[in-house]
């Protein structure tokens, strides 16, 4: 089981998290009306070192990273497909009217 995230402050916290670094979501920042942190550090007292780490997720499943996935590859073969398609079929159009 791989470790624990340990980022030293909130910021650093949301941003692994939001980048994907935990392995709890994708690579995609959070709309957030009041990110993590802001509650504490508006009042005068940003989380220590020790809340933002006991605060960091644990990894339960590995990391995987694609630079695309794999259903653009369906919808690629798809596209290829329906274009072989109707090539077939205007080919075969063009055929049947020199034939009559």
């Amino acid at each position: 089981m791989a470790g624990k995230i340990s980022p030293q402050t909130s910021d650093a916290l949301r941003h692994a998290i939001d980048s994907g670094e935990t392995g709890e979501k994708t690579d995609w920042p959070d709309p957030a009306a009041a990110p993590l942190g802001t509650d504490a550090e508006a009042a005068g007292q940003p989380p220590d070192v020790a809340a933002v780490e006991a605060a960091a997720p644990r990894r339960t499943v590995p990391i995987r990273r694609t630079h695309f996935p794999a259903s653009v590859l369906i919808y690629v073969g798809l596209a290829i497909g329906l274009l072989l398609i109707g090539l077939a079929v205007g080919i075969w159009a063009m055929g049947q009217g020199g034939a009559s």
